[in-house]
C-alpha cells in the first residue's frame, strides 16, 4: 500500500486548492445569501477539467479515476461545500451517459456536459420513494421512437437550471428489474418544475421537483438496456457516496484551519484559547477523525477503481463515516469559536448547514447502515 499521491495528483490537488481559494471562497457567502447558482464560475472549473472527471476523453472528459475524484473533491468543498457537491452530481449523470450510454447519446449530450456548456440533473428520488429507491413509480411507456413519461422526482438538484435529467423511470413490472434509465432534456414537450425548495442549506444550488405530464423523449435517449436502470443507478451512487464523503472532508479541514488559527490568537483569562488543554484534545481528536475518514474516503476509491466485488461495502462505510464525522468536526469548529461561529460573519455556520444534508442524501446513513449490514450477511468484509 502507498499512500502517498503521485506527481499528477499532486499537481491536480494544488490546482483544484487554488482554484477554491480564489474562486470559490471569496463568493460562497454570497452564493449563500442570495441562492445564486454560480454558472460562470463552475464553467471557470470545467476549463480545469472538473466537470467530466471520470468521462472518456472522446468527448472531452478528463479520464481520471475515482481516487482522483476524491482528491479533487475534497479540495473544491473546503472552498464552497455546496457548490462542489453539485458538480459532483453532474459528474455522476455525465459518468452514467459516457458509462452506459450509446455512441448517439455520448456525443448528443457530453460534449456540452463536459465544459459546462449545459448542465445535468440526476432524477433518482420520487415523494413516494425515498430509500426505497426500487419503489418508483414515475413510468416511460414506448410509443412508436419515444417514450411517453408520467410521473415526478423530488429533491433534484439542479431542478428547473439543468439543462438535461437523468432520470430514472418504470418501464417494466414492480421491482428492481423494471426501472431504466433515459436522458430528458430541459426542454422535452411535457416536462415541468416544482417552486424551488427554501432549504437550510446548499443554497448555491437550485432544489426542485421535476415533473413529468406525457413527457415524450426519444427512444434514442435510452441508456443502457430496458431494466438496466436500477444497475446504473446503483453504480452511479457508489462513486456519488465517494464524492459527497470527500466534500465532507473538505469541508471540515476548512473548518479545522479555521479554528486552529482562531484559538491560537483569541485570548481568555490572559492566555490564547489553544493554550488549554481541552482546546488542544479537542482540535487533536478532530484531525484525527478527520485524517481516519480520508483514509476510508481513499480506500473505498481505490477498491472502486480496481472494481473489486467489497467496492459497494467500502464506498457505504466510507460515506458513513465521513459524513458523519465532516458535519462533526464542522459543528466542533463552530462551538470552539463560540458565539461569533453563530454569525454569519463566519462561514462555520454556512458549512454546518451545507455538510448536515451529505448525511441524507445519496443515502441516508441509516441506509449505509443498512447496505453495511447486508455485505456483512453476504460474507463480504470479512478477514
Amino acid at each position: 500500500m502507498d499512500f502517498n499521491l503521485s506527481e499528477d495528483q499532486v499537481a491536480f490537488r494544488d490546482m483544484a486548492r487554488s482554484f477554491a481559494a480564489e474562486v470559490f471562497a471569496p463568493n460562497a457567502e454570497k452564493w449563500d445569501e442570495e441562492r445564486t447558482f454560480p454558472v460562470m464560475e463552475m464553467r471557470k472549473a470545467a476549463e480545469l477539467g472538473f466537470a467530466g472527471i471520470y468521462v472518456g476523453e472522446e468527448h472531452g472528459g478528463s479520464a481520471l479515476t475515482r481516487l482522483d475524484a476524491a482528491i479533487i473533491f475534497e479540495e473544491l468543498a473546503s472552498g464552497c461545500a455546496s457548490t462542489a457537491a453539485f458538480i459532483s452530481i453532474h459528474n455522476m449523470a455525465s459518468w452514467m451517459i459516457d458509462r452506459f450510454g450509446s455512441d448517439v447519446v455520448r456525443a448528443k449530450y457530453l460534449p456540452k456536459l463536459t465544459t459546462m456548456e449545459e448542465f445535468a440533473s440526476y432524477c433518482l428520488t420520487e415523494p413516494g420513494s425515498g430509500s426505497d429507491a426500487a419503489a418508483l413509480r414515475t413510468k416511460a411507456v414506448r410509443d412508436g421512437d419515444h417514450y411517453v413519461i408520467n410521473g415526478g422526482k423530488a429533491f433534484i438538484s439542479g431542478g428547473g437550471k439543468a439543462d438535461l435529467y437523468v432520470t430514472m423511470v418504470r418501464t417494466g413490472d414492480d421491482g428492481p428489474k423494471g426501472i431504466s434509465c433515459i436522458a430528458v432534456p430541459a426542454d422535452a414537450p411535457g416536462i415541468s418544475f416544482g417552486a424551488q425548495e427554501r432549504k437550510m442549506g446548499w443554497n448555491s444550488q437550485p432544489t426542485a421537483q421535476v415533473l413529468f405530464d406525457d413527457c415524450r423523449v426519444p427512444v434514442e435517449n435510452l441508456i443502457g438496456n430496458e431494466g438496466d436502470g436500477f444497475k446504473i443507478a446503483m453504480m452511479g451512487l457508489d462513486g456519488g457516496r465517494l464524492n459527497i464523503g470527500a466534500c465532507s472532508i473538505g469541508a471540515a479541514r476548512a473548518c479545522l484551519e479555521l479554528a486552529q488559527s482562531y484559538t491560537a490568537d483569541r485570548k481568555q483569562f490572559g492566555k490564547p484559547v489553544g493554550s488549554f488543554q481541552a482546546v488542544q484534545f479537542k482540535l487533536a481528536d478532530m484531525a484525527t477523525e478527520l485524517e481516519a475518514a480520508r483514509l476510508m474516503i481513499r480506500q473505498a476509491a481505490a477498491k472502486l477503481d480496481a472494481k473489486d466485488t467489497e467496492a459497494t461495502l467500502y464506498c457505504a462505510m466510507a460515506k458513513r463515516f465521513a459524513t458523519d464525522v465532516g458535519f462533526n468536526v464542522c459543528n466542533e469548529a463552530l462551538q470552539l469559536h463560540g458565539g461569533y461561529g453563530y454569525l454569519r460573519d463566519f462561514p462555520l455556520e454556512r458549512f454546518v448547514r451545507d455538510t448536515r444534508v451529505h448525511q441524507i442524501l445519496e443515502g441516508t446513513n441509516e441506509i449505509m447502515r443498512v447496505v453495511i449490514s447486508r455485505k456483512l450477511s453476504e460474507g463480504q468484509g470479512r478477514s
